[in-house]
């Protein structure tokens, strides 16, 4: 492969991981999520943005190294979870911070977790690399699992 193609594959993947990232910023956390009781070891305001920055640009990272890792022949196989949970993704904060129901956001994020081991698994079975690059997504979307979870525990859910 040219390095000008895999150049155009990272792109692609970085242009498809900045689209989920925007319905992050399409639905910013505003003064309903700011009113709402939190558990503790909730992260300050600051740190979400940081850390969604540094995990999109692995995922993105990581989808390149699959894509080249991958015959040709497997290459569906291999990334469809990939793009299944870019969905899920992008569907928890809408389902969250835009319409407020963090129930069905939780349901969400557990699809979304199922999604990123199943993606995992795939990416190891072409690159090591590209699997390890996601450990850090995958450790943070538990925790957001569980942010997601008490945070609806205690403002009345359940």
């Amino acid at each position: 492969m040219t390095a000008t193609r895999s150049l155009m594959i990272l792109l692609g993947w970085l242009a498809l991981v900045a689209l989920t990232a925007l319905s992050g910023i399409a639905t910013p956390p505003g003064e309903w999520y700011a009113g709402l009781a939190k558990p503790p070891l909730t992260p300050p305001d600051l740190a979400f943005p940081i850390a969604w920055s540094t995990l999109y640009l692995l995922m993105a990272l990581a989808a390149w190294r699959a894509t080249l890792a991958a015959p040709p022949a497997a290459r569906w196989h291999t990334l469809w979870p990939f793009v299944a949970q870019l969905v899920a993704n992008a569907l928890w904060s809408m389902l969250f911070f835009g319409l407020h129901w963090m129930g069905v956001a939780l349901l969400d994020l557990l699809l979304l977790w199922g999604l990123i081991l199943l993606t995992i698994r795939r990416f190891a079975g072409v690159s090591r690399l590209a699997a390890w690059l996601l450990a850090p997504y995958l450790a943070w979307v538990s925790f957001a699992a569980y942010l997601n979870a008490a945070t609806w525990w205690l403002n009345g859910g359940g």
